[in-house]
């Protein structure tokens, strides 16, 4: 059998450890050939592949990115389409695909799945905002370099007795700024689940200010201030019609400093939090993932993707993965805030 790879998406640490995970598996237990699919679903619809044989994979699990490239490219518009990508497919003989991606890749699976394709998918979000699965891999580590660099600003804020904000990513959900703000002891923590008023948040401000400290802010990409009706956003559309977020760090700053007299600075993280070596913990992930894709595709589970369940992996339809996002629940967030100002 041979099986093509893509990532999708956004890229995020252990991509590569998911794919070195599917490639040995495969080639190791069932004798199966793999190769990828260059720049995510582009590659697919344009049939443009690289192959994979076992010393491909040889150390990459360390490897930040992903050695296949990726791009947000919807397989559905321009020259795409099932039926395309299937003329590929028997072209270039492959049998079945492994996607890693996030909702917007899984989304296009489960849609080339319902066309007749043979798909699973391997789950990748630094969010970790799939339903389904307890955690995706690039979490951890995005918690990791997000905490270190905030760590960073604590230092100057404190000198120069600034409000420092933090923005790291999270555009539903709030668990990398949950995470990564408990990690650092946070003044406040603003979430996409949390409508909070600039009010409350200028009160946590002083409070820490008031105690002689360097307020400290981490804020998620994704925050909606309760007099705002949606996040903010000022770069148009992603591929998939989804809005580009960033900038409500550099909106709050001169909101809260006019409120509270205090300077205060706002430093977006950005793309950083993607980027290096993944963490221990995303490289075990990821590689378990990798080789229980290559399950998926022997048992014939198309339409599914494997997802962590406590310690165990198991096999999820693609409708109950993309049915809900995986919210901060009000007991965690309610945890967090006793720490608050």
């Amino acid at each position: 059998m041979k099986i093509g790879i893509l990532t999708s998406g956004g890229d995020c640490p252990g991509l590569n450890a998911v794919i070195r995970g599917a490639v040995l598996k495969g080639i190791k237990v069932h004798g199966q050939e793999f190769v990828g699919f260059r720049d995510g679903w582009r590659g697919v619809v344009e049939g443009d592949i690289m192959d994979l044989p076992r010393q491909s994979v040889r150390g990459i699990s360390k490897q930040g990115g992903t050695i296949l490239g990726t791009s947000r490219t919807n397989p559905f518009e321009g020259n795409g389409g099932p039926g395309v990508i299937k003329a590929h497919m028997d072209r270039l003989g492959i049998d079945a695909i492994i996607a890693i991606g996030g909702e917007g890749t899984l989304a296009a699976a489960q849609r080339l799945t319902d066309a007749g394709l043979k798909i699973v998918g391997v789950p990748k979000t630094v969010d970790n905002d799939l339903d389904a699965t307890d955690y995706t891999f690039g979490f951890d580590t995005a918690v990791q370099i997000a905490t270190e660099a905030i760590d960073r600003l604590r230092t100057t804020g404190e000198s120069h007795h600034r409000c420092m904000i933090a923005e790291v990513m999270g555009r539903h959900v709030g668990w990398i700024a949950l995470h990564s703000g408990m990690a650092t002891g946070a003044h406040a923590i603003l979430i996409p689940e949390q409508k909070t008023s600039l009010e409350q948040i200028a009160t946590w401000v002083n409070e820490a200010h008031e105690r002689g400290r360097a307020p400290l802010v981490v804020v998620a990409e994704g925050f909606v201030p309760d007099h705002q009706d949606s996040a903010h956003s000022e770069r148009g559309l992603d591929a998939f019609g989804r809005p580009r977020l960033g900038g409500i760090g550099e909106q709050l700053a001169p909101l809260i400093e006019e409120m509270t007299g205090i300077e205060t600075r706002a430093t977006v993280l950005g793309h950083i939090q993607r980027g290096g070596v993944p963490s221990a913990f995303d490289r075990v992930l990821a590689t378990r993932l990798g080789m229980a894709a290559v399950d998926s595709v022997v048992e014939s589970r198309w339409g599914t993707m494997v997802s962590l369940n406590g310690t165990e992996i198991e096999h999820v339809p693609f409708a109950e993965a993309l049915g809900n996002l995986k919210t901060v629940p009000q007991h965690r967030y309610d945890e967090a805030a006793v720490l608050f100002g």
